[in-house]
């Protein structure tokens, strides 16, 4: 095959998959994927990703192979692997329906652990009804009303799907999973993409922009309803929104071919509850993540220690992440000294309160945390917003701890360490935002100590 036909093959929906091409391209572009990675990982931070790291469905392993990286590089990363989504997705659909299985059995492929042994077993498979998936190469005309009527009764269609899965991911099983941020966005598209196009055939960008008003239907119903406000509406649209779309893109094509005419929705439908309650039970316990940031002080470990232990109002913010809503440092007090102590560190959201667990003037302050507020204040035309995440504490701070670290000629490297859980998946993507909000509050924190500790050893002189 040409460069050209295989670049047609992994990301058009149009070719039919045979077992040579999806086992070729599944090990060729995941050796590819592979060395990539660990490259990039190897050249930013010095840790090596070994190859079972890579294949590990949790990410824990490749999130601690990022450990130090510049806080762009896994934004950087996320964004790398949005083609290999596609690619698995719309290759492992079209080939169920070579292997003469529903197409819709390929969409698991985007699952964690399930969509790996469905990617296995259609790699076996024979090729049995490569007919099954010929979409034609044009679209049927229709009249400007019947289209829109089609669109309409697409859009609820996939409304009724996602706020379904709300109910039951978020009020039922209170579980904020990949469920809920994977496999349901991307079944509202695939039943958007497919309702659009059942009655007659539209075109790829009708569809593209269909499911993409899809998602922004459900963003604004979410929102006028007050089950989310605006703050994790954008959070989550990253990942949610390019799921809807791909679906909307496979959905057309189920609807087009002649074999998955006949291909009902209503399995695919009542799979998504299924999968919520199966992650409900067998999702591990949230593991512990620790965020590091640091800044050089031009004075003493000694004039430092102070500022670290107590400071007081810190000015302004003018970062839009905090002028948005999150939770930004205001002070820090502490009662009593020692370990023992209980720092109060004030946020615009509320206290953290920290027993003070090592006091090693003028080297370490560690401390747990045993309260802490809400992580944001959410943006939303209602008064009050309060979605579960937020009230049962979904980000949790676990502990911290200063460092100070003389590095010679009156300076002194000041670190901010937090170790935090995160009972949100995919894990892989949601501690993105919470490590950047920490590193963000980190930042805050230690340029005020900074400056109050340059200004002490100035005046000092």
């Amino acid at each position: 095959m040409t460069p050209r036909a295989w670049l047609r093959l992994w990301f058009g929906i149009r070719e039919p998959v045979t077992r040579a091409q999806y086992v070729s391209s599944g090990v060729g572009l995941a050796v590819f994927k592979y060395a990539v990675e660990a490259a990039v990982i190897q050249a930013f931070t010095g840790n090596w990703l070994t190859p079972l790291d890579f294949l590990n469905p949790s990410l824990a392993a490749r999130q601690t192979a990022l450990a130090g990286a510049p806080e762009w590089l896994a934004w950087a990363l996320f964004a790398w692997n949005l083609p290999f989504v596609w690619i698995a997705l719309s290759m492992s659909v079209r080939r169920a329906a070579v292997a003469g299985v529903s197409p819709w059995i390929g969409m698991a492929a985007l699952l964690p652990v399930a969509g790996l042994l469905v990617m296995i077993n259609l790699a076996i498979a024979d090729d049995r009804t490569p007919e099954n998936w010929r979409p034609p190469a044009g679209h049927d005309p229709a009249p400007e009303a019947a289209a829109g009527l089609a669109g309409l009764r697409a859009i609820a269609a996939a409304l009724a799907v996602g706020l379904g899965m709300l109910m039951v991911c978020v009020y039922l099983l209170e579980s904020y999973g990949a469920a809920l941020f994977l496999a349901t966005p991307l079944v509202m598209g695939a039943v958007a993409g497919f309702v659009f196009n059942r009655p007659s055939q539209r075109s790829l960008g009708a569809t593209a922009g269909l499911a993409t008003l899809v998602m922004l239907a459900s963003a604004l119903v979410l929102l006028l309803f007050a089950f989310e406000g605006l703050i994790c509406i954008a959070m989550a649209a990253p990942i949610v929104a390019p799921l809807g779309i791909l679906g909307g893109c496979l959905g057309k094509a189920f609807a087009d071919s002649a074999g998955p005419r006949s291909a009902p929705l209503l399995p695919l439908i009542l799979a998504l509850p299924v999968l919520a309650g199966a992650e409900r039970l067998v999702n591990p316990r949230a593991p512990e993540y620790c965020v590091l940031t640091a800044v050089e002080v031009a004075a003493p470990p000694a004039r430092v220690w102070p500022h670290v232990v107590e400071f007081p109002d810190l000015p302004e913010p003018d970062d839009w992440f905090f002028r948005c809503g999150i939770a930004c440092p205001l002070r820090a007090r502490i009662e009593g000294r020692g370990v023992g102590a209980v720092r109060h560190c004030e946020f615009t959201t509320g206290d953290f309160v920290e027993p003070i667990t090592a006091w090693e003037e003028p080297r370490r302050l560690a401390f747990d945390v045993t309260s802490q507020p809400d992580p944001m204040t959410e943006l939303s035309p209602w008064r009050h917003v309060h979605p579960p995440h937020l009230h049962e504490q979904s980000l949790r701070s676990r502990r911290g701890e200063f460092r100070l670290v003389d590095i010679g000629g009156g300076h002194t490297r000041l670190e901010g360490r937090t170790w935090y859980t995160f009972d949100m998946h995919p894990q892989a993507y949601w501690t993105l935002w919470s490590d950047l909000s920490i590193h963000k509050i980190h930042r805050r924190v230690l340029e005020h100590v900074k400056q109050l500790a340059e200004a002490d050893a100035t005046a000092g002189d």
